[in-house]
């Protein structure tokens, strides 16, 4: 299992330079990093597109067919259309979302930001992420690119990951140390 992961993981990076240089090279960067961002969100939302794009049940012109229609609707430019249609046609659409957090990290890396992917109990304000950013940037001495989630299990508090780090300040991981240190006592 571990082998098929990095495979599809190396796979996924190959995918992710080629679109990247490309773009660069087009200048098209930010109008692929938007249409992967639609993206994202999409296959986040939507269970018929994660089916689409994930079960090798639909053919390469299924694929093709939903995936032009997807990105008609979504206005996606010309690369990123051409892009993700050569993916259905080489039957590699399921590491889509892979060749998209790799487009994501080569954008950070060229843009000199930083990737902080941050949970919280409920959505933060506006001003709540504007607070994060400036700490983040301080700490961090580059500018965050924060990826925000909400995760109700948390009860309160964050859990922020940067890089390899993590800082889990949740309050439901509070709640089980202090229920893992009384069973102790």
């Amino acid at each position: 299992m571990a082998s098929d992961d990095s495979h599809i993981a190396g796979l996924a990076l190959r995918y992710a330079n080629a679109v990247f240089e490309l773009a660069a090279e087009e200048h098209a960067l930010d109008q692929v990093a938007a249409d992967f961002q639609s993206l994202k969100t999409m296959l986040r939302d939507s269970p018929e597109l994660r089916r689409l794009v994930l079960s090798p049940m639909f053919s390469r012109e299924d694929q093709s067919k939903g995936m032009a229609a997807v990105l008609a609707q979504a206005g996606a430019n010309d690369m990123t259309r051409k892009f993700v249609l050569l993916l259905a046609q080489k039957r590699r659409l399921f590491a889509l979302s892979d060749v998209i957090r790799g487009f994501e990290q080569l954008l950070a890396k060229h843009r000199g930001e930083v990737a902080a992917d941050v949970t919280s109990a409920r959505e933060l304000s506006a001003e709540e992420m504007s607070e994060l950013r400036a700490v983040l940037k301080n700490k961090l001495g580059r500018e965050p690119r924060i990826s925000a989630h909400v995760d109700p299990k948390l009860l309160g508090g964050l859990v922020l990951r940067v890089g390899s780090s993590m800082i889990d300040s949740s309050l439901r991981t509070k709640l089980n140390s202090l229920r893992a240190a009384m069973k102790g006592q």
